[in-house]
């Protein structure tokens, strides 16, 4: 039994397929990010559900693509926990942006692959290798776009009072903004990024809005100046998207691409259906 994993910060998607391809089951934990989570956090998870759980001795491979794993050391930190858990299985971490490349290039062409779900990333894939010329440095100083940048933002906008106040209205309906409720869930619990990342649900829905227009294109040029444009080929390849800021303003990234005559390539919500056919033909 193999186990293909697509882990943001947020969740993370597992399918459990068999040698022809065949799905075993699907399930979803809490994203698996081992820059935020120690090993109990990651375990506890995985415990979490019952088809994990269940089936962790009968695991061959486990091929896991997650965010937080971009340095060796978190590979290995991670691997670790996994070799722990799924004792009979054959280890495999991988950066997300790896998933994300599998997915959107099925014949191995030459792109720009870029992540903007709760966090963000950009790599240049060459066909064969995959080149990265901007190293993360996680949530408090990068992810341009991010769903967490977003949440940033409109949080700071609302408490300098430069919400429009239709809009606050509806936001204070939305969430609570309670400030002892906010430092808790930021400086206290686990996954802050996750947290800010469930505001930019609000910047989507009034997207429309001049006030969230704003928002949304001033991350978007932020993220072609600070990562897309590290590539010298930018404008000679197609720039492919996974996650689900991309996804549900893929309308807004086209108008951001043709002022800065950018090739949009695939925009998917999620890779880990495109992960079953790479798996299969390179089993």
């Amino acid at each position: 039994m193999r186990l293909l994993v697509d882990s943001g910060s947020t969740k993370a998607d597992w399918i459990a397929i068999d040698d022809e391809g065949k799905i075993l089951f699907t399930t979803q934990t809490l994203g698996l990010n081992p820059e935020i989570l120690d090993g109990p956090e990651i375990i506890e998870r995985l415990n979490d559900r019952f088809d994990i759980l269940q089936n962790k001795k009968n695991a061959t491979h486990l091929f896991f693509y997650g965010a937080g794993c971009g340095t060796d050391r978190m590979k290995t930190s991670l691997s670790r926990i996994f070799q722990d858990y799924f004792s009979n299985a054959i280890i495999s971490v991988e950066e997300d942006t790896y998933a994300a490349v599998y997915a959107t290039t099925p014949k191995g062409e030459a792109a720009i692959v870029s992540i903007l779900g709760t966090g963000s990333n950009c790599s240049f894939f060459d066909g064969k290798e995959l080149h990265q010329k901007v190293q993360s440095l996680g949530y408090i100083a990068m992810d341009d776009c991010s769903g967490n940048v977003f949440g940033k933002e409109l949080i700071r906008k609302y408490y300098f009072n430069k919400m429009p106040l239709e809009l606050a209205v509806e936001f204070e309906k939305e969430y609570d903004l309670d400030p002892d409720f906010i430092k808790n869930k930021l400086y206290k619990e686990p996954n802050p990024n996750a947290y800010l990342a469930t505001f930019a649900k609000f910047l989507i829905k009034h997207k429309e809005t001049e006030f969230c227009k704003k928002i949304i294109y001033k991350g978007m040029k932020s993220f072609v100046k600070n990562y897309i444009r590290q590539y010298d080929n930018c404008k000679e390849v197609p720039v492919h998207f996974v996650g689900s800021i991309a996804f549900y303003l893929k309308d807004e990234l086209q108008v951001t691409f043709d002022k800065y005559e950018l090739q949009l390539g695939n925009v998917l919500r999620r890779p880990i259906d495109g992960l079953i056919a790479y798996h299969i033909a390179n089993k």
